[in-house]
């Protein structure tokens, strides 16, 4: 069963108070989707989703956050929209925390990254493609006075 009836443009419109409330009900619910359709998420728009597990900066607990993607060659690039709000995500400070402690499931896999933040100039290319692909995240950045940091995944060999 499809529980996501929430439309990312929507979702990109409200104010960042209530979109933080619904994120709350909502994340469950896609990630919920996402597995049980082989990283499927029906009724959102533009980039796919992937999940991304981090470590809690301050906490060290585990969290994990579905956020839209899009490819940039061999990386997985995601952006600290936070649905305009004035401030990033939490994930966003928990890979700046640990960049080497980042995991994604992307379809049916599962897969260890290293992240890092786009520099300005890859930013804005990557930014421009995101919005090529999802023009809903264009009207979350004007509605926010701070640039949304660009997230770069790549992948990284298995240990052992």
């Amino acid at each position: 069963m499809n529980f996501v009836r929430l439309i990312g443009e929507e979702y990109m419109s409200m104010n960042y108070e209530e979109a933080a409330r619904r994120a709350k009900t909502l994340n469950p619910q896609i990630i919920e989707e996402f597995r049980a359709n082989g990283g499927k998420v029906k009724n959102f728009p533009g980039p796919e989703f992937l999940l991304l597990h981090t470590r809690g900066a301050r906490t060290n607990q585990p969290h994990i956050t579905p956020v839209r993607y899009i490819k940039d060659g061999h990386a997985y690039v995601i952006v600290a929209s936070n649905a305009g709000s004035p401030r990033n995500p939490n994930w966003y400070y928990n890979i700046l925390a640990h960049p080497n402690e980042v995991m994604i499931e992307v379809g049916t896999e599962q897969l260890n990254v290293h992240a890092t933040v786009a520099p300005p100039a890859e930013r804005e290319r990557l930014f421009a493609e995101l919005v090529r692909q999802a023009p809903d995240f264009a009207k979350a950045q004007e509605g926010t006075s701070r640039i949304m940091p660009m997230v770069l995944l790549e992948r990284v060999a298995e240990k052992g």
